[in-house]
C-alpha cells in the first residue's frame, strides 16, 4: 500500500526563467534543510525545465514536464518528445490534464499512448483524470473516472506500476472559479479509482499507485483533504505558485501527518 504522502504543484503557464530559478533555489534550501518526508514535485513550463532541474539536482524533489508527445522524435512541429523531456533533466511528466483535453484535443487514447511512452523512457507519468460539472450533476462521475483510468493504463506492464501517480482533479474544481470538492466527495471518488486500480493490477500492485487530489487545494482545506483515507497526496495549483505558500502547505501537512 502507499506509505508516503505526495505534495506537488503545477505552474501551468506561469513563471518566467528568473522567477522559476528563484523558486527552485528556495525550494532546494527548504528540502535540504528540513528534509520533508513527503514526496515533493513541481511541474514548471518547458522553458524553465533544464534550469530548474539543474538547481534541484541531488535533492529528492521530482521535476515534471507539463506534457509530451508519445513519439521519441519526428515531424511533430511544436511538440516535445519523451527524449527531450529526459534531456531536460526531468524525471516525471504530467499527462491528460483537463485543460489540455478541453483546449488541445487530448483524448483517453492519446493519454494512454503518452503513458506507455513515458514508462518506456523511464519517466514517471502523473496521470490526470477528472469529471465535468455536467457528469457530476448527472451522477456519472464514477463511470467517467473508471473509463479514464482503464484506458489511460491499458497495457501498462505490472512491473511498471510503481512508476505511476494518479491525480484526480474534478474539472469543476480547478481554475479561478473552481469550487473545491468536499473532502468526503473527493475521498469517495478516489475510493472508486483505487478499486479500479486493484481490478487492473491486483491489490498488491494496484495498492502501490498513489492517488492524489487536486482542485482548488489551499492552505485552508489541505489538512481536511489529506486526512481522508483514500487521498494519498495533494496536487496544488495557484495556492502554491509562490514558493513560500508551497513550503507552508508542505509544513502543515507534515506536522498533521506526524500527529495522526
Amino acid at each position: 500500500m502507499v506509505n508516503k504522502v505526495w505534495i506537488g504543484t503545477g505552474w501551468k503557464m506561469n513563471h518566467r526563467l528568473a522567477e522559476a530559478q528563484d523558486y527552485a533555489r528556495r525550494l532546494r534550501s527548504f528540502v535540504l534543510l528540513e528534509k520533508p518526508f513527503a514526496s515533493v514535485f513541481i511541474c514548471p513550463p518547458f522553458t524553465a525545465l533544464p534550469s530548474v532541474t539543474e538547481i534541484l539536482k541531488n535533492t529528492p524533489v521530482h521535476v515534471a514536464a507539463q506534457n509530451m508527445h508519445w513519439l521519441g522524435k519526428g515531424a511533430q512541429t511544436g511538440e516535445i518528445s519523451p527524449e527531450m523531456v529526459k534531456d531536460s533533466g526531468a524525471d516525471m511528466v504530467e499527462l491528460g490534464h483537463s485543460e489540455r483535453r478541453a483546449a488541445f484535443g487530448e483524448s483517453d487514447h492519446t493519454v494512454n499512448l503518452k503513458v506507455l511512452s513515458a514508462l518506456e523512457h523511464n519517466l514517471m507519468p502523473l496521470v490526470c483524470i477528472g469529471d465535468s460539472a455536467f457528469e457530476k450533476e448527472n451522477g456519472t462521475s464514477v463511470e467517467t473516472l473508471v473509463k479514464q483510468v482503464k484506458i489511460a493504463l491499458h497495457k501498462v506492464p505490472p512491473d511498471k506500476v510503481r512508476q505511476l501517480v494518479i491525480a484526480y482533479e474534478p474539472v469543476w474544481a480547478i481554475g479561478e472559479s473552481g469550487v473545491p470538492a468536499s473532502p468526503e466527495f473527493a475521498d469517495s471518488m478516489q475510493q472508486h479509482v483505487k478499486q479500479t486500480l486493484y481490478e487492473l493490477f491486483g491489490k498488491e500492485f494496484g495498492g502501490q499507485i498513489p492517488v492524489l487530489y487536486g482542485g482548488s487545494v489551499n492552505a485552508d482545506n489541505a489538512l481536511d483533504l489529506i486526512a481522508q483515507p483514500s487521498i494519498d497526496g495533494l496536487f496544488i495549483g495557484r495556492a502554491a505558485w509562490q514558493v513560500e505558500s508551497f513550503i507552508s502547505i508542505i509544513r502543515k501537512v507534515e506536522v498533521f501527518c506526524k500527529e495522526m
